[in-house]
């Protein structure tokens, strides 16, 4: 890599570079707006700084060389985690807050399921739908739900609304802290869920049994009311060694 290009990419804030990995995975600037709840003109005008600052022509050009130099591949899906997304490590997810280093965004995905931040957590900040990858793979709504499920679900949220990253980092199990590391955790959920404000009550809606490999999954959708808006939370628990580990979560 070039030094105009290193000079040009260290010179990015943290918020170009967010708007140039989501150009990389096939946003444009209308979609990005909806997505982090920004003026189209806001989106505009941090690509133009971007164009600029990397002595580009063109926003794509800015984030290709962008992924490049954070190790990415290229990847293009319809939504991203907290967003947040959930599960395995193929390519920057969102964003890593801090300083102009080049630093890799894993993509966090739910095992066989592409967790489609939101934010964002994370990507939260905003995560739409979870696809199956196996679109045959059922999926049973639970008549009486299993309350130890519910509430291992609803005690990692909790530690999401008080801001305690490490412990609900340490809630997920092995295969997700293996491509997120706890900083682009804390990282993405922190800016995904700050904009919501303060939660003032979370509602059960419902448990799904989902039949996929390799133990299953139970997920867990509640109704949560924060200050400034409400949203639906779905958190997602595989069954490791007797635990109830969570492998996934979004907020629609």
């Amino acid at each position: 890599m070039s030094t105009r290009i290193h000079d040009g990419i260290s010179a990015l804030s943290e918020k170009e570079k967010q708007t140039l990995r989501l150009i990389v995975r096939g946003y444009d600037a209308k979609s990005i707006a909806r997505r982090l709840d920004l003026s189209v003109h806001t989106i505009n005008e941090r690509l133009r700084v971007a164009r600029r600052k990397m002595a580009v022509s063109s926003s794509r050009e800015a984030a290709r060389l962008l992924l490049a130099a954070e190790g990415g591949h290229e990847l293009s899906d319809p939504e991203l985690f907290w967003n947040i997304e959930i599960g395995e490590a193929a390519g920057p997810v969102r964003r890593v807050q801090g300083t102009g280093r080049p630093l890799r965004r894993p993509r966090i995905i739910l095992g066989v399921l592409l967790m489609a931040l939101a934010l964002g957590l994370l990507a939260f900040a905003a995560m739409p739908k979870i696809a199956s990858t196996a679109p045959s793979t059922p999926v049973a709504p639970r008549v009486a739900p299993d309350a130890v499920v519910v509430d291992t679900a609803r005690k990692f949220l909790v530690l999401l609304d008080q801001g305690r990253w490490e412990e609900s980092y340490q809630a997920f199990a092995p295969r997700f802290r293996k491509v997120n590391t706890l900083q682009v955790w804390s990282d993405v959920s922190r800016e995904a869920r700050a904009p919501m404000g303060a939660v003032l009550s979370r509602t059960f809606l419902s448990q799904e049994d989902i039949a996929a490999p390799p133990n299953g999954y139970q997920m867990v959708q509640f109704r949560t009311r924060f200050a400034n808006k409400v949203i639906v939370e779905k958190v997602t628990l595989e069954p490791v060694d007797g635990a109830l580990l969570v492998v996934g979560v979004m907020i629609e």
